[in-house]
């Protein structure tokens, strides 16, 4: 699997290999061997703005935003776009690091490639779950009792 990783940003140091190596280490727990690339990009919140009222219809930054462009289920071909201004107010807001935030953010893009969603209580459960378990494993959970079900309206 190749992993690229892009950095459009300033506001955190980004280490490429460990990013690089979380991601490889996350699809080898999810049992994933399929070939192909996978992109990480952090930006700004003024870009993630654009990109989510452009792909979802939202004028707000997020946290992370998946691209499955895979052509098929043999490769996984995916670009995932970090906001780093987004980790940076949730670290203070969560009382975590802007690095572990990134992390958590790097894990929830690939769960979404993966086939994993938020958009009920069941599924962000299911999601939430899987997670923490891979945060765990890699040894990069802060806070084990973090939630993925956030109050949104605190950071906006």
């Amino acid at each position: 699997m190749k992993v690229i990783i892009k950095n459009f940003q300033k506001k955190i140091p980004i280490n490429p290999r460990s990013i690089r190596k979380t991601v490889l280490n996350t699809l080898s727990l999810e049992g994933i061997k399929k070939s192909g690339g996978i992109t990480i990009c952090f930006t700004n919140d003024k870009q993630m703005r654009e990109l989510n009222l452009m792909y979802r219809g939202q004028y707000n930054p997020t946290d992370v935003i998946s691209f499955d462009i895979s052509e098929s289920n043999k490769e996984i071909l995916a670009d995932i776009v970090i906001s780093t201004d987004t980790a940076i107010r949730n670290a203070k807001i969560f009382k975590t690091t802007h690095f572990y935030e990134l992390y958590l953010y790097v894990i929830h893009g690939i769960l979404h490639i993966l086939g994993y969603d938020d958009k009920n209580v069941i599924e962000t459960k299911k999601m939430e779950k899987e997670t923490n378990r891979i945060l765990t494993a890699l040894k990069l959970n802060n806070n084990p009792s973090i939630s993925l079900i956030r109050d949104t309206s605190k950071t906006s």
